[in-house]
């Protein structure tokens, strides 16, 4: 015979005082677990949603990144006019030799400064990134100093708004637009015109080249006819896979989570277990009354290791609660692939909650297993006694 669910409820209400106690607990630790979470799955999709299906990057072989390759000019002529790249509607290759430069940056209000990255690209650089929009000003005049920034980075760092001259490399150059790159890996740039810019940085080379495949078997054909050539020494991948694979910036961001969040269970667990061994001590009679009603050694247990898991999944909704406001929030860290700032956007989605609730419930699991079955083994006699 089962022990009415009413007496959890009715002794979590009695104890209020210790039963808040352990509900803040619980719920600080899902709330900072979610929000480390969410930090490392805003960094993940800021990279997972960048790039387009039929685009492909071009880098020097061995290179893991844009800012440590080199391509030279004669090969970018190659890759133009290989079968299966795209065209436009003028019959022009849509191929874009781009040019990446760190540079470091005062940030807004704090004057810290950081790296951003500075991208040089074709006017077809536009073209193969349609989910970019420009959303003030206009686009950079090829042969001049002028700059398109992302509006996250305007946001973020000082000197990039609207009209304003940042110095870079020899002279100053001129914001005349800015951008939209929906929370992708493109919000935390400033771009240009390649040209100019290889030229203010004294580049002879491309650090890379897009190039957009006319379907998917063109594109498979031309990674392997890219990366198989002995002659140029390049390798080539799909946009998305490139992206993908600087998802890698985010692993520490989830060891830390994972480490800060074992430490909190750890403490709110043995402070769970100290307040349902205190709540045994002092219901030995009721355990014993229990007892004698007839009620069996495991269903005492089962009983308040039910209790343990209604406080702990009631400190987890809790948490969740205090974790959602987060949501959204812009916050940035350094790309290790880059050494430049990559801007993001905490998110807090419905896989991170549930995470986070099953995480109270393993705390609550933890803290209440053995008070529990400290309970279903009291001797009737001695209980009856206090002792």
């Amino acid at each position: 015979m089962a022990i009415p669910l009413k007496y959890n409820l009715r002794s979590l209400w009695v104890r209020r005082v210790s039963t808040g106690m352990i509900l803040a607990g619980i719920a600080l630790a899902v709330a900072v677990f979610i929000g480390l979470m969410a930090l490392a799955k805003g960094l993940e999709t800021a990279f997972t949603a960048t790039g387009e299906a039929m685009n492909i990057v071009v880098l020097r072989q061995g290179s893991q990144a844009e800012v440590v390759s080199s391509i030279s000019r004669e090969a970018l002529q190659t890759l133009s006019y290989l079968e299966g790249v795209a065209t436009d509607a003028r019959g022009r290759p849509l191929v874009s030799p781009e040019v990446t430069v760190v540079v470091n940056l005062p940030r807004q209000g704090s004057g810290n400064r950081s790296n951003v990255l500075i991208r040089g690209l074709s006017p077809q650089g536009f073209a193969l990134r349609p989910s970019v929009r420009l959303m003030a000003g206009r686009a950079w005049h090829p042969g001049f100093r002028e700059l398109v920034v992302s509006r996250a980075a305007a946001q973020r760092f000082q000197g990039l708004e609207l009209g304003a001259r940042v110095k870079l490399g020899r002279g100053e150059w001129s914001v005349v637009g800015h951008f939209e790159a929906h929370q992708t890996a493109f919000d935390s740039e400033v771009w240009a015109d390649v040209y100019e810019l290889a030229e203010e940085f004294d580049r002879q080379e491309y650090s890379s080249v897009l190039l957009k495949a006319v379907d998917d078997a063109a594109q498979a054909a031309l990674i392997h006819r890219i990366s198989e050539d002995q002659r140029l020494h390049l390798k080539a991948l799909r946009e998305e896979a490139y992206y993908a694979e600087q998802t890698t910036t985010a692993a520490p961001v989830k060891a830390l989570g994972f480490f800060l969040a074992v430490l909190m269970a750890i403490g709110t667990a043995f402070a769970a277990m100290n307040t349902m061994y205190a709540a045994v001590a002092h219901r030995t009679r009721e355990i014993a009354t229990l007892r004698v009603l007839g009620f069996r050694p495991h269903n005492i247990l089962l009983s308040f290791l039910i209790e343990s898991l209604i406080l702990s999944l009631s400190g987890g909704g809790l948490g969740c609660l205090l974790a959602l406001p987060i949501h959204g929030t812009s916050t940035g860290t350094t790309n290790f692939q880059t050494f430049s700032e990559i801007a993001f956007a905490f998110r807090v989605t419905p896989d991170l909650l549930l995470r986070g609730l099953l995480f109270a419930l393993l705390i609550g699991f933890l803290g209440g297993g053995l008070p529990a079955r400290l309970a279903a083994r009291q001797p009737i006699a001695r209980a009856f006694r206090g002792t």
